[in-house]
């Protein structure tokens, strides 16, 4: 092999390397394409106005949660001063309590039996004789089972953001099956803000293509 070939031989085997090593495409944040005056509505928006959600119990902690969920954001000012509001949210809750049952159980049984027999022989007296017995068998059982039922709450929430000129400019159906660490309704209420925020984050508008700030 000539010493011109060498470098050919191993850019061909490099080439060859990198051809077979699977390509790791980068993940880039999903763009919430809108128009461009619903993006300016919605990234100027400071003040939201949270209408009633309805007058059942339900209903109103799902609005309670929402509220507290939007204060705590900090980046939303609550307003009971729809006047005042840039934005209006409006929604419908749905909350559902089932109960599941989980049982365990096992069981222990324990059971005897036996038998016996005997002869006697004797001299002098002729003197003979036998006999056997036995006992039936019985058995113990002893059984164990234990049985607990969880309470399982799910909720769902459909919210809308509407300008004052009665554009819907965000909308979002969030639900919480049977959340571990918090309620339900605290869930998708954290759930429903958190969309909100990630949506104005990666807000673009679909006319300019680019970030509006």
């Amino acid at each position: 092999m000539g010493s011109t070939s060498l470098p050919v031989l191993l850019g061909m085997i490099l080439l060859a390397q990198s051809a077979s090593e699977p390509r790791v495409e980068k993940q880039t944040p999903r763009a919430v394409r809108v128009d461009d005056e619903t993006a300016e509505k919605l990234l100027k928006a400071k003040r939201i106005f949270v209408e009633s959600f309805g007058e059942d119990s339900t209903n109103r902690t799902l609005q309670s949660m929402v509220v507290d969920a939007l204060r705590s954001s900090h980046r939303f000012i609550v307003t009971e001063n729809k006047d005042k509001a840039d934005l209006t949210l409006k929604g419908a809750a749905l909350e559902k309590t089932s109960q599941e049952l989980h049982a365990i159980g096992s069981a222990t049984v324990a059971g005897a039996a036996g038998g016996h027999s005997a002869s006697v022989v004797g001299n002098g007296g002729s003197v003979s004789g036998s006999s056997s017995g036995g006992f039936a068998a019985h058995g113990l059982g002893i059984e164990d089972s234990q049985a607990s039922t969880e309470t399982i709450n799910d909720a769902r929430v459909a919210v809308r953001l509407v300008s004052r000129d009665g554009d819907v400019v965000w909308s979002t159906t969030q639900e919480s099956k049977g959340a571990k660490y918090k309620g339900a309704s605290a869930d998708v209420s954290d759930k429903i803000v958190k969309q909100l925020l990630r949506d104005i984050e990666h807000l673009t508008p679909a006319q300019s293509g680019g970030n509006a700030k």
